[in-house]
C-alpha cells in the first residue's frame, strides 16, 4: 500500500507529458522564428530571391502550374528600366545634353542620401535651426529671410557636391536657394581659379532648392528637392566673380532639364530633358531608381485644387472669383471638386500632376509677388508640367517666358544677384484649369486685354 501510494498516478504522468509537449512546441516555434529571421536577413542583405509562388490548375486531366499575380509583379519589377540606363540612352539620343549624364546620376545619388537623412532626422537629432560651427550660436537667417535648419545646410552641401564635384566639368556654376549669390564650381570645390581651368569651361549652370518644405519634417510630412539646368549663354565666360550670373538670369525657355525628388511614402524622382516627363521610384532593396512612370501625362482637366485657402481673403479678385466658380460648379472633368493642400510645393504639385487639377500660390496683399522663387521652384516645375502636357502660369502669362531682373551697370555682386531670388505668382496644373484661371484675370483685371491674347 505504501509503495502504491508513492507510485505516480496516471494523471500526474499525463500532466508531465503535457509539460514536455509544450516545451517541445515552444522550442520548435523558437527555431522556426530563428529560421524565418535568417531568411528575411538574407533577402534584405544578400538579395535573396524567394521561389516564385505557383498555383495549380487541372486542364483535361493534366495538372498545370501557373504563376500567381505576385510572381508576375516580381517579374515586372525585374524588367523596369533603371535611372542610370534611362539617362545613358537619353543623353545618347539628345546631343545637347550628352555631357550631363554623369551630373544627373550624381544628383540621383544625392537624392538617395537626402532621403536617408530625412528619414533619420529624429533619431540622429537633425531637427532644429543650424548652428554656426565657430561661434556655437544659431546661424543667421538666409537670403530669403528664413532661419536655416540643420537639414537645409546638410542637403545644400549634398547638392553642391553633386553638381560641382561629380559633373566632370559639365556644370560651371550653381545657384542655391540657401545662398545669397551664385557660385562658380571652382569656388565650391575650393580650387584656385587662377591656376585651375578644369571647372571654368562647363557648358551648363544649375539652380536648386535643396530641401523644399523643410519645416514639414517635424510633422513627418513630405518634403523634396527641385532643380533646373540652364545652358551657359553664348560668349559668356564663367568668371570668378560673376559666376556665370548672366546665364542664370534667363527665361525658363533656356532650360535644358529640370527635375525633383519627393521624399514621401515612396521616394520619387521626376525628370525632364525636354523630351517628355518621366518618373522613377526608389527601390529600397536595390537602392536604385526604377522607371515606374514613363511619359507622364497630366489629365487635360482635373478636379483637384491646391491652394492655401486660409489666405483667400488676401488673394486678388480674379483668383477669388476663380476659386468660387470652381467650388460652385461642383465637378471638373466629370469628377467632384476636391481641395488637397499639404503645404509643400512638390507634394502638392506631384498630386496634381498625377490626378489633374490646379496648384496655386498667388500673390497676396502682404506678398505682392507670391512666395515661390522663379529660378529654384516655379520655372523648373513649369517645365516639368509643360513636358507632361500641363501648363504653368503667373495668372497673366507663361512662367517660362518671365525674364528675371537684369543687373545694371555698376551694381556690385550682391545687388546684381537679387535677380536670382526673384519671386512670381505661380499656378501649375491641367491646361484647361490654367486657361480658365487666366480668363478670370482677363475679365476681372490683373491680366492682358482680350485683344492682346
Amino acid at each position: 500500500a505504501q509503495l502504491n501510494s508513492r507510485a505516480p498516478s496516471n494523471q500526474s504522468i499525463n500532466r508531465t507529458h503535457k509539460k514536455l509537449s509544450t516545451k517541445k512546441k515552444m522550442k520548435i516555434q523558437q527555431l522556426a522564428i530563428t529560421l524565418l529571421s535568417a531568411v528575411t536577413l538574407c533577402s534584405t542583405v544578400s538579395g535573396f530571391q524567394p521561389t516564385l509562388p505557383l498555383t495549380r490548375s487541372r486542364v483535361g486531366g493534366v495538372v498545370q502550374l501557373r504563376e500567381t499575380k505576385l510572381a508576375a509583379k516580381l517579374k515586372k519589377k525585374a524588367n523596369l528600366q533603371t535611372f542610370q540606363r534611362f539617362v545613358e540612352v537619353e543623353c545618347w539620343k539628345l546631343p545637347e545634353v550628352k555631357d550631363l549624364a554623369q551630373t544627373l546620376l550624381a544628383v540621383a545619388d544625392a537624392c538617395k542620401q537626402i532621403n536617408r537623412i530625412v528619414q533619420r532626422a529624429a533619431t540622429d537629432d537633425l531637427y532644429g535651426a543650424a548652428v554656426d560651427e565657430e561661434t556655437g550660436e544659431q546661424a543667421d537667417v538666409n537670403v530669403q529671410g528664413e532661419v536655416q535648419q540643420q537639414l537645409d545646410v546638410l542637403c545644400n552641401t549634398y547638392m553642391l557636391r553633386a553638381f560641382c564635384g561629380a559633373s566632370n566639368g559639365a556644370v560651371c556654376a550653381v545657384a542655391s536657394e540657401e545662398e545669397p549669390t551664385s557660385r562658380s564650381c571652382a569656388d565650391v570645390m575650393g580650387y584656385d581659379t587662377d591656376s585651375t581651368q578644369v571647372l571654368k569651361s562647363g557648358k551648363f549652370v544649375a539652380t536648386f532648392d535643396p530641401l523644399d518644405g523643410s519645416k514639414n519634417i517635424d510633422s513627418s510630412l513630405p518634403v523634396g528637392t527641385v532643380f533646373g539646368i540652364y545652358r551657359v549663354k553664348d560668349g559668356a565666360e564663367p568668371g570668378e566673380n560673376e559666376s556665370c550670373l548672366n546665364s542664370f538670369l534667363a527665361r525658363g525657355t533656356e532650360m535644358v532639364g529640370a527635375g525633383y525628388c519627393l521624399y514621401s511614402a515612396t521616394t520619387v524622382l521626376v525628370l525632364t530633358l525636354g523630351s517628355g516627363t518621366h518618373g522613377f521610384t526608389l527601390d529600397p532593396d536595390k537602392a536604385q531608381f526604377l522607371k515606374t512612370h514613363p511619359n507622364m501625362r497630366i489629365p487635360d482637366v482635373g478636379p483637384l485644387y491646391s491652394f492655401n485657402e486660409a489666405n483667400s481673403r488676401d488673394y486678388s479678385v480674379p483668383v477669388q472669383k476663380f476659386l468660387d466658380n470652381m467650388k460652385e460648379k461642383g465637378t471638373m472633368g466629370g469628377k467632384k471638386v476636391s481641395a488637397r493642400y499639404v503645404g509643400a510645393l512638390l507634394a502638392d504639385v506631384h498630386n496634381v500632376l498625377i490626378n489633374g487639377g490646379i496648384y496655386g500660390y498667388p500673390a497676396t496683399t502682404d506678398v505682392p509677388n507670391g512666395k515661390l522663387r522663379l529660378l529654384y521652384e516655379s520655372a523648373p516645375m513649369a517645365m516639368i508640367m509643360e513636358q507632361a502636357g500641363g501648363a504653368g502660369s503667373t495668372g497673366t502669362g507663361r512662367i517660362l517666358d518671365v525674364l528675371p531682373p537684369q543687373p545694371k551697370k555698376g551694381d556690385d555682386i550682391m545687388e546684381a544677384s537679387k535677380g536670382i531670388h526673384v519671386r512670381v505668382p505661380t499656378f501649375l496644373g491641367s491646361p484647361e484649369n490654367i486657361y480658365e484661371l487666366e480668363q478670370f484675370h482677363i475679365k476681372y483685371g490683373d491680366g492682358p486685354r482680350e485683344d492682346e491674347v
